[in-house]
C-alpha cells in the first residue's frame, strides 16, 4: 500500500524543513497545497481558473476544487510509493474527503506527525524571516542573518523581509492556525494518528525524534 503523512505545524515551527528532509529520508514526494495552487494558478489551469474566480470574489475556494488539485498531484508517477502532505488537510471535513480520495490510490493517511511550540518562539522565528528579492533565498536576523546586512550571500541581491513575514501579520497567523486546526489535531488524536513532537528543538533532533516516531508507527 501506499504511505501517506500528514505533517502538521504552525508557521515558525520549521514544518517545511521537515517535509523536505522527510520525503529525502522516506522517498515519498513533498505534496505542498500551497506550491499547488501557485502551480496551477501560474500555469492557468482549469483548476487554477476555477481557484482564481472564487479567490477574484474574496471566497474560498471549495474543498472539492483543492481535493481535486491534491488528487491530480499524486497520480504523477513520484508519488506512486505515497507523498508527505503539507498544508492540507486543513479542517475534519477536509480529512474525511482526504480518506474517500485516497481509497483510490489503495492507500490511506498511515501518520500524522505534528510539530509545535510555544506562541512566542513561533513568533520569534517567523518574524525574523528576510528573503532575496532575486531567487528567494531565506535568512533570519537572529538565527541565520547575511553575511553584510539587508545583502544575499549567494546572488548580491537585496534581502528584504515580505508582508507576511512582520510581527502583526505572523502573530494573527499563528492564532489563526491554532483556532482552525485544534479540531484537526483532535480528529487525528482520535483515529490513533497523531505524534506531537517538540518543535523548539535543534532541527537535526526534531529530526530525529520525528523519524523515530515514524519507525514506532
Amino acid at each position: 500500500m501506499a504511505t501517506y503523512i500528514v505533517l502538521l505545524g504552525p508557521p515558525g515551527v520549521g514544518k517545511g524543513t521537515q517535509a523536505r528532509l522527510l520525503s529525502e529520508t522516506q522517498k515519498l514526494a513533498h505534496v505542498s497545497s500551497g506550491d499547488l495552487f501557485r502551480e496551477n494558478l501560474k500555469n492557468q489551469t482549469d483548476l487554477g481558473k476555477l481557484a482564481k474566480s472564487y479567490m477574484d470574489k474574496g471566497e474560498l475556494v471549495p474543498d472539492d476544487v483543492t481535493i481535486s488539485m491534491i488528487r491530480d498531484r499524486i497520480s504523477r508517477p513520484d508519488c506512486e510509493a505515497g507523498a508527505i502532505l503539507d498544508g492540507f488537510p486543513r479542517t475534519p471535513a477536509q480529512a474525511d474527503a482526504l480518506e474517500i480520495m485516497l481509497k483510490e490510490f489503495h492507500g490511506a493517511v498511515n501518520v500524522v506527525p505534528y510539530i509545535t511550540a510555544a506562541e512566542n518562539i513561533l513568533i520569534e522565528r517567523a518574524s525574523g524571516r528576510w528573503t532575496c528579492r532575486a531567487q528567494g533565498h531565506i535568512y533570519h536576523e537572529k538565527f541565520n542573518p547575511p553575511k553584510q546586512a539587508r545583502v544575499c550571500d549567494v546572488d548580491g541581491s537585496e534581502v528584504y523581509q515580505r508582508d507576511d513575514d512582520k510581527v502583526e501579520t505572523v502573530t494573527k497567523r499563528i492564532r489563526v492556525y491554532f483556532d482552525q486546526t485544534i479540531p484537526l489535531v483532535e480528529y487525528y488524536r482520535k483515529e490513533g494518528k497523531l505524534i506531537e513532537i517538540d518543535g523548539t528543538q535543534a532541527v537535526e533532533d526534531v529530526t530525529k525524534v520525528l523519524l523515530a516516531s515514524l519507525k514506532k508507527k
